[in-house]
């Protein structure tokens, strides 16, 4: 006589402990749709992303802590992210500061916009030139610093000759063609090394705190900005008197 085999029956799993599974299966859940709400890949721009992420490292840490590692790190992706986008350090870079000038540019248009006659105008450039300095000094100083930049590229290169032809109507610098590619006369060029020596001189001045002394011995009102335009009431004006 053949014994019937018992069919084993499943063990219950306790209450408490399917609420436990159910409950982290529902918190991985909520993880992935959050880090999926946050994640820049999910939006579309992770181009975009990183470049903002490069300009938050850049701002908090210098040029010195800008690397392709701590911008992956900031905008929450893995580290290879930075490279397949922009190929190495000075791609990422090089992209930022075409940021940075096309910025730097469309800041001083609007300011030269305000004024009413063309010396108004220069000196309202020349303020704004200064404030973006200060307000940004991370990006100002990259924009200058041609060694970690590859300026072949176009969209660098076109930023960069835009900002350099709005610094050139600070002295009117008037010229029929593009006055950042074109041939200049010797006074057309004068005017600008001239101007622009002053202002880039006078804001890394200020960025770097070398004029606390002169500004301390001033009185109580007088701050960078009143003596900037001071110092520009004399230069740019006598610049704008004499014929191009």
């Amino acid at each position: 006589m053949t014994k019937q085999t018992k069919t084993a029956k499943p063990r219950a799993v306790p209450q408490d402990r399917r609420k436990k599974v159910a409950g982290n299966s529902q918190a991985k859940g909520v993880a992935k749709k959050t880090a999926g709400a946050e994640s820049p890949y999910h939006h579309g721009d992770l181009h975009g992303a990183l470049l903002k992420a490069a300009e938050i490292v850049l701002e908090r840490d210098g040029l010195s802590g800008l690397t392709l590692r701590a911008v992956a790190r900031e905008a929450g992706v893995s580290h290879a992210a930075p490279t397949h986008h922009f190929g190495d350090l000075t791609g990422l870079v090089s992209e930022l500061a075409a940021i940075g000038f096309r910025n730097f540019n469309a800041t001083m248009t609007a300011a030269g916009a305000s004024g009413t006659t063309p010396l108004e105008s220069a000196l309202a450039r020349a303020k704004a030139y200064l404030a973006y300095a200060r307000a940004q000094p991370g990006m100002y100083q990259l924009m200058f610093r041609t060694e970690r930049l590859d300026m072949t590229r176009p969209n660098l290169r076109e930023a960069a000759n835009a900002s350099f032809a709005g610094l050139a109507s600070v002295v009117g610098a008037n010229h029929p063609g593009n006055v950042a590619t074109d041939a200049l006369t010797i006074e057309q060029a004068a005017q600008i090394a001239r101007t622009w020596s002053l202002v880039h001189g006078f804001t890394m001045l200020t960025l770097d705190g070398r004029l606390t002394d002169i500004l301390r011995r001033l009185p109580d009102d007088t701050d960078a900005e009143k003596l900037f335009v001071e110092m520009l009431k004399i230069t740019v004006a006598r610049a704008m008197e004499k014929p191009n």
